[in-house]
Order: C-alpha cells, then sequence, then structure tokens
C-alpha cells in the first residue's frame, strides 16, 4: 500500500488525500471517524483502538472536516461511507472483482444484491446476515469468518453500526481473507433503499446531517444535539494544549 497522506486530530490520524491515489496492495482496514465516533471513542477503549489501529481512517463528516482546518490549519475533503461504497463498486466492476457484504438482514442484503445487478452487473458478491445480538460468541465469529473466506473477496463490506462493527473487523483482520475491509454501517441500508440518504442539494449544503436528524429525529438526536457540543468542548481543549504547547 502506498504512503497514507494524513493529518493528526488528538490520538487519531485521519486521511487528507483521494481514494483513487492510494494503491492497495497490502491488506487494508478503512474505519471512518466524524463528530460522534470521536466522542464514543473517549469513553470504550476497545473502539477507539480499533480507530487508531485502523489503515486508512476517512473524515465522515463536516465536524471533523472543521476540526481539521482549526487543529491543522490544514483543509482535508469528507470522504463518507457511501463514497467509500461507491469508489469500491466503481473500480470492482471495471476489473471483474469481487465484494462480501457482512450484516444487516437478510431483505436488506437481497435488496443490493438486486441493485448491484443492474449497476455493477461485472462485480461477483456474496452476502451473509449475522446473528443479530449484542455481542456475538465465538462460534458467531467463526462461521462470519468461514463465509467470508469461502468466498475470498477483493472488498469486504462490514454493515453492523457503530462501534461493533469497527471492533469486531480490528480484532479479526488478521483472520480474514480479504483484500479490503470497509466498516460501512448505514451504507447497506441507503444502498438497499430501506433508509433514503439525503439528495446530493443537501450534502453540497454540508447539511445532510440536519436532514437525517429531521428524518429520524428519535435515533439522531443524541448523536447531533448532544454530542455536538461535547465534540466541541473536546476539540477546543485540543486546541488549547496545542497553544499552551506553544507557549511553553
Amino acid at each position: 500500500m502506498s504512503a497514507i497522506p494524513s493529518v493528526s486530530l488528538a490520538e487519531f490520524s485521519v486521511f487528507s488525500g483521494d481514494l483513487d491515489s492510494v494503491t492497495f496492495k497490502d491488506k487494508t482496514l478503512i474505519n471512518t471517524i466524524n463528530q460522534y465516533s470521536y466522542c464514543i471513542a473517549q469513553e470504550d477503549a476497545a473502539f477507539k483502538a480499533s480507530l487508531i489501529g485502523a489503515d486508512i481512517l476517512l473524515p465522515d463528516g463536516m465536524a471533523i472536516v472543521a476540526a481539521s482546518a482549526l487543529l491543522n490549519n490544514q483543509k482535508i475533503k469528507k470522504i463518507a461511507g457511501a463514497d467509500l461504497h461507491q469508489f469500491f463498486l466503481e473500480d470492482l466492476n471495471k476489473k471483474g472483482g469481487s465484494c462480501f457484504y457482512l450484516g444487516a438482514s437478510s431483505e436488506t442484503l437481497f435488496k443490493i444484491e438486486q441493485r448491484l445487478k443492474v449497476e455493477f452487473p461485472n462485480v461477483k458478491v456474496k452476502t451473509f446476515s449475522p446473528a443479530f445480538k449484542t455481542k456475538f460468541s465465538t462460534e458467531d465469529n467463526d462461521e462470519m469468518i468461514q463465509e467470508v473466506n469461502a468466498f475470498k473477496p477483493d472488498v469486504l463490506f462490514v454493515g453492523m453500526t457503530a462501534p461493533k462493527q469497527e471492533k469486531w473487523a480490528f480484532l479479526h483482520k488478521e483472520a480474514l481473507d480479504v483484500k479490503v475491509i470497509c466498516s460501512i454501517g448505514a451504507v447497506f441500508d441507503f444502498y438497499a433503499g430501506t433508509v433514503q440518504r439525503p439528495s446530493n442539494f443537501w450534502i453540497q449544503l454540508r447539511l445532510e446531517w440536519f436532514i437525517r436528524l429531521i428524518k429520524e429525529p428519535k435515533r439522531m438526536w443524541k448523536r447531533y444535539l448532544y454530542y455536538g457540543p461535547i465534540f466541541l468542548l473536546l476539540i477546543l481543549k485540543e486546541k488549547w494544549k496545542a497553544i499552551g504547547g506553544l507557549n511553553n
């Protein structure tokens, strides 16, 4: 894998380049970070380790982009999980590659497969819906790994919601016979059409988060309205530390 351009955000090394400039030669674990996951990582050591341990940590949110500008005086580009998903599907379609979807319900996975047949007919695909539970047993993990390894995909998409998916992918990275592992959560539902992602109009206005809040207030209010201010305080604390370090 080529050198990965990145910027520091506290303990995290956040990707600062373009995906098409990366050469994926070695096994690569890709996770994403947003203001919510940044905050949750302060409370969950295993989750923090999975984000720090990723080979590529994408800035999936305008709050992360703004934080980089404040702390590093460097502009980076938001790359959402949906952007990552699209990038690999287009690449696999050109090469006749393969991908595996691990997570979500059988119904959601079926809808993903049907859409892929139309939009990316050259991509070989397999799916597996694991048991829906808070914590997987050793048998559950072994079954998932066996399903993936029997197919040996070029790209594995993991969609179990954060922080579960990131911790699972990080823990089992070495056991998985794949080239690239991507934790992309809600993208499974977006691509299946079971959850509607805000249009490009709102994305370009940098208001995707606001539309998601309006559409799913019960699920999203805490992520944006509670953790938003916490994230701001954490970033301002980092800025204060940096200023203090310069003055000492």
